[in-house]
Formats: C-alpha cells, sequence, structure tokens
C-alpha cells in the first residue's frame, strides 16, 4: 500500500492549471485570478477636499480670524472652473476637486459665515491639511492583484476602483460525482427497509464548491456494472471524475469492473485509516478518483486528495500544513497505517491550541464528523499518547 504522501505526489502529477475567462467584477470574488492585474487609472485621480468646508489659499489664514470673499462652492462630481486668488475661498464639499490656487480646507466647524462672506475664527490649516492628493491609494499601471490570488469582496472593490469591469480568473474545475450503492436514495426520498440516504454526495459537492470547483451531480448509479458504466459516461467534459463507493473488495464493489478498459489504474489502497480503499487513475482523458463509500473516510480522502488536485487546477498554492497541538486525553498506540483522528478543537487563554479526540473514530458517523474541528494525524507506528502531549493537526474547512 501507498503511504500517504506518495499517495498525494501522485494525485498531483501531470495536473496543470486550466485556462482563463473574463468573469465580471461584480461576480469574481471567490475566484482565483489568472493574471496580475494592474490599475487603469489614478486613485484618486486629482487632489480632493477630505472634509466639508472651504478650499483657501494656506498663507491667508495664518493669522487668525481671518475674512475671506466666498466666491462659490463645489460638490462631489463637479468642477470649480477659475483659481482661487488672494483672499478668496470656495465652499467645498467631501470628494471635490480642490480648485486651482487653494492648498488647503478650512473645515466648516472653525468658520462663521455672513453674506458673502467666510470669517475663518479657529484651526489654522497649513498647506496640504484635509487633501487627499492624486495617487494617494495608487497610480495608474500599479500591480495590486497578483496572479494567484482568491478574491475577496475588498479585492473586488479595489478591482472596480482600478476601472475594471472584468477580470481574468481561471476557469473553474468542473467535477463529476456519482454515487454507488444498492442500499442508497436521494435526501427526502422514500427508503427501503434496507435502504440509507445517500449524503455523501452533498457533502462532498459542498465542499468542491467551497474548494473553487463546479459539480455535476451524475446521481446514484446500482450495484450493476451496465449502470455504473451508463451513468458514468455523463462524465465526459469533466476535469475529473469522482466516484463514491464501489472502491473495496467485496462482491459488490464494482467500480473498477464496470470502468476497465476505459479505466487505468495509477494505485488502489493507501496505508491510512480511515480511506483506505481509494483508487486513483484515469477515467478515458480525465483525472479519476475512486472514494470509499464510508461518510467519514470518503471525506477525509477529499480532504487530502481531492481538494490539493482542485487547487492545483485552479493555480493555488493551499498547502495543508498540519498545526501543533497539545493533546487533551489519551491516544493508544497507532497501528502500521498514517490515522486521521478525528477532535474538537480550542484555543486556551495562553494561546495554546488544544486537540481533544473523540472517544468514538467509527467512519460512518457523520453526527462526530459535523462537530469535529480537525483530524489528529498519526503516523504509522505512534506510540501511545499522553494527556498534554504535542500533536499534529489539519484544521477541517
Amino acid at each position: 500500500m501507498l503511504t500517504v504522501a506518495d499517495a498525494q505526489e501522485k494525485v498531483l502529477e501531470g495536473l496543470k492549471r486550466l485556462g482563463s475567462e473574463q468573469v465580471s467584477v461584480a461576480a469574481a470574488a471567490g475566484r482565483t485570478l489568472a493574471a496580475d492585474v494592474a490599475a487603469n487609472r489614478t486613485q484618486p485621480p486629482f487632489d480632493v477636499s477630505a472634509m466639508d468646508g472651504y478650499a483657501v489659499r494656506a498663507q491667508d489664514v495664518t493669522n487668525l480670524p481671518a475674512t475671506l470673499k466666498v466666491v462659490g462652492s463645489v460638490a462631489a462630481g463637479a468642477i470649480f472652473e477659475r483659481s482661487v486668488a488672494k483672499g478668496e475661498a470656495v465652499r467645498i464639499f467631501t470628494g471635490a476637486p480642490v480648485p486651482k490656487g487653494a492648498n488647503t480646507i478650512v473645515i466648516q466647524e472653525n468658520t462663521k459665515v455672513e453674506g458673502e462672506n467666510v470669517y475663518v475664527v479657529d484651526g489654522a490649516a497649513p498647506a496640504g491639511r484635509h487633501i487627499r492628493r492624486a495617487g494617494l491609494d495608487f497610480k495608474k499601471g500599479d500591480k495590486l492583484l497578483k496572479a494567484g490570488r482568491v478574491l475577496t469582496s475588498r479585492d473586488v472593490s479595489l478591482a472596480a476602483s482600478m476601472n475594471h469591469a472584468a477580470l481574468p480568473c481561471v476557469r473553474q474545475p468542473r467535477i463529476a460525482i456519482l454515487a454507488t450503492g444498492d442500499e442508497l436514495v436521494p435526501p427526502g426520498g422514500d427508503p427501503g427497509p434496507a435502504q440509507i440516504i445517500a449524503s455523501t454526495s452533498a457533502g462532498l459537492g459542498a465542499n468542491a464548491l467551497a474548494w473553487g470547483a463546479t459539480i455535476r451531480d451524475l446521481g446514484i448509479a446500482r450495484d450493476r456494472i451496465d449502470d455504473i458504466r451508463f451513468k458514468a459516461a455523463a462524465s465526459d467534459g469533466a476535469d475529473l471524475f469522482v466516484t463514491l463507493g464501489g472502491a473495496s473488495v467485496g462482491d459488490h464493489d464494482l467500480v473498477q469492473k464496470a470502468l476497465v478498459p476505459e479505466l487505468k489504474v495509477s494505485f488502489w489502497k493507501i496505508a491510512m485509516r480511515p480511506g483506505k480503499p481509494l483508487i486513483f487513475g484515469k477515467y478515458r482523458s480525465m483525472p479519476f478518483l475512486g472514494l470509499p463509500g464510508n461518510p467519514v473516510s470518503a471525506f477525509v480522502c477529499a480532504q487530502l486528495f481531492l481538494k490539493p488536485m482542485i487547487a492545483k487546477l485552479l493555480g493555488r498554492d493551499d498547502a495543508q500544513t498540519p498545526l501543533t497541538a497539545r493533546l487533551a486525553g489519551t491516544l493508544a498506540a497507532n497501528e502500521q497505517r498514517q490515522d486521521y483522528v478525528r477532535c474538537g478543537l480550542r484555543t486556551e487563554s495562553d494561546g495554546t491550541l488544544t486537540a481533544e479526540p473523540f472517544p468514538v473514530q467509527d467512519s460512518s458517523m457523520l453526527r462526530l464528523l459535523a462537530h469535529a474541528d480537525g483530524l489528529i494525524v498519526r503516523p504509522p507506528g505512534d506510540p501511545a499518547r499522553a494527556d498534554g502531549d504535542a500533536v499534529a493537526v489539519l484544521r477541517l474547512d
């Protein structure tokens, strides 16, 4: 059996970043930039007032009180057409361009107005006061968003202010998902006396969406070679084909039998728990991942293999680096498979991260999976662990 590290290396071999497409800024949050993005304009494009008040010459308000003649008004979106001369003031509002000749802003709280005159009674304003200079935020040509960045709502606002209506984004990987098993019925269905709800497809799809992919749900194939083969054909055009169940060695584990010869298996079985019966290869021309049927096993395998595969197709560097935590509890000696122990995580008042393993680790129990914050990673042959020992932990998304 392969080690987890070797299996992770193999599933990423040959994967390349997908091509790019233009995405409107309104829809770009969460997408991955395919190229650096430079500003199309300077921001702010001109000197603007940062306050409501009066645009004046600083030398006219050095000695207070000072009396100035109000010769006009300018708001955001407008321009004062002439220069401010000696002894003059222009009423100005936040965001308005600073008129020529003026070099400071006197805030309105420090003034009194009588007729055509404004009296500056307090707050002498040196040159530049309350003025946002052109280019304060960025200048035209500045590369402010780099390729590979996963765009946030803040990035979207920045891109819009850079005068971009659309952005070059990596095309989202298309993931086709097929569940298998006579025992499965869709959520909301009417299970027979020996059937269960097909829950794993929904969770796996939600994960793939969160990791940046799109989903094509191929439904549920019965434990018949012809049905698996027929439904698998609908994966054409996907970037990655994932099956759930049918990957082990039982009489009803038919995925490999159904998909060969179009399925070329690279490896099958990994020295890990949960998730040993995982198939990886090529189905037709696309990468193929056959996940175990047990929901926890499928979830852990998706975290360890599907997530980095999606990241590589997106050109992202999403390395899953374990954290160090203090064990809150005890663990028996591990066997010869790398173990992923579901646990709760909490941060203590001193900043220490603690990991409390759940007492039951059955790979069918979704309730415990839903309440888990992380996975304690135990290498093969790891000795028994005592309360307070340092352990490696992967946070769950």
